[in-house]
């Protein structure tokens, strides 16, 4: 088997991955339905009310990330999954129904939003550590990427169907649709089978969420990662929100243009992460170079003077962000102990999505004052911003040089001083 798909010989996740899949084409179509009734139907194109609605959905992270870890490491993870796949299915299939008979309201689905947060929030660190499980340690960052790479070929196919449902029906029916891809990832967990699975030891007692905050706080190399992903969520991966405002108040299309850009990104984040699961071990120059990648693509697409330009700048900022975000999370799942995994990466997560709370509604006020292409220029400066501090940091404090070679094939280099000089020992 190829070295990128060398996790799926491995019966297990081969089941897992495919009812994953599944459903991330629906989770794609639920999202831009979503995003399709608050803009065109319950408002009139109010950037903020959608912004409120991101908000809602991502602030769970944020306020329940210890304790969802804590319920990652003290309980079976298949279970838990599956109260949790039930739970978002149940609210996709009400949002669903309120649409189709025209009985939705905005606050209706401000309530559905956070509820769905809640889901999610505890889902999360649970799917992401239960990876490991099913995969040995050598195979982890490649089912890492794998994963990337299902989740981002759901993305460009899911926002796709998602117009073209929207268009001949309407949106309530893109998220029925989206309703029944539950019930693929729910029967594969049913299918696994629990004796080939390696569970992490349970934590138990009593001080687990401050032992995982005290963990990370002793990880320096997990805390720059977390930084650097903390500003890509928080103000470059705002997508859900950027891209609805450019496709409908900057190029006035509709929601086949609409689904049609989530799917055009999706080009470069599934190809970010096939190249991605072909690397055994993620490396912090790669997470540089990515990231200045999506420094220079977001300015392309902010300034993008057409539709079609737009959307080819979308290829390089899926690439690059998704390359950012998979090497990190790979880095972070790699660097930490197997008892501790499900509360770092809860931490990891709000890190990463918690800051959208944060993020999404002053984007989308910043739409609404000084106009789409500026929602999607902010994550440019920010980006950009910490990357430059983060290069200045490493430079005066872990011995790290950053240099450009132009002869032959042009490449960046990351090079660090010995670990016993340059860097502390819980950071090896």
């Amino acid at each position: 088997m190829s070295p990128t798909f060398s996790s799926l010989s491995i019966r297990n996740y081969r089941i897992y991955a495919t009812g994953a899949f599944v459903s991330n084409i629906g989770t794609w179509m639920g999202r831009v339905a979503q995003d399709w009734l608050v803009l065109t139907v319950l408002t009139d194109h109010s950037s903020k009310a959608l912004g409120i609605v991101t908000g809602l959905q991502f602030l769970p992270f944020l306020l329940l990330a210890p304790w969802a870890g804590m319920i990652a490491d003290r309980f079976p993870k298949r279970k838990t999954l599956l109260l949790t796949q039930t739970g978002l299915a149940t609210s996709s299939l009400l949002l669903g129904l309120l649409a189709v008979t025209g009985t939705a309201q905005l606050w209706m689905v401000y309530a559905i939003a956070l509820f769905t947060g809640v889901a999610t929030a505890i889902d999360n660190p649970a799917r992401q550590s239960f990876v490991s499980e099913m995969v040995p340690r050598d195979r982890l960052a490649n089912a890492v990427s794998l994963n990337s790479a299902s989740f981002n070929a759901g993305r460009l196919i899911g926002p796709g169907i998602a117009g073209l449902t929207i268009a001949a029906f309407n949106t309530g029916v893109a998220l029925l649709l989206n309703t029944l891809t539950f019930v693929a990832v729910l029967v594969a967990l049913v299918m696994l089978r629990p004796q080939e699975l390696r569970p992490a030891p349970v934590t138990r007692g009593k001080g687990a969420i401050r032992d995982g905050v005290r963990y990370v706080k002793s990880r320096p190399d997990i805390v720059l990662v977390m930084f650097l992903v903390f500003v890509l969520g928080t103000f470059g991966m705002n997508f859900q929100i950027t891209t609805a405002l450019m496709a409908t108040k900057e190029f006035g299309k509709g929601p086949e243009e609409y689904g049609l850009l989530g799917s055009i990104m999706a080009i470069g984040s599934l190809s970010a992460a096939l190249l991605s699961a072909r690397r055994p071990h993620p490396r912090l120059r790669t997470l540089l170079v990515a990231l200045a990648g999506f420094v220079v693509a977001t300015l392309l697409a902010s300034i993008a003077p057409t539709y079609v330009l737009f959307a080819v700048a979308l290829v390089p900022v899926g690439l690059s962000a998704l390359t950012a975000l998979t090497t990190a999370n790979a880095m972070v799942q790699l660097r930490v102990e197997p008892f501790m995994r499900g509360r770092v990466m809860a931490l990891y997560m709000a890190i990463f999505m918690g800051g959208t709370p944060l993020g999404a509604p002053i984007i989308g006020w910043i739409g609404d004052a000084f106009g789409a292409r500026w929602t999607i220029a902010i994550g440019t400066v920010a980006v950009g911003i910490a990357l430059a501090g983060v290069s200045v940091w490493l430079a005066r404090h872990e011995n790290v040089r950053v240099s450009y070679e132009s002869q032959r094939r042009p490449r960046f280099r990351v090079t660090t001083a010995p670990v016993s000089e340059a860097m502390p020992e819980a950071a090896r």
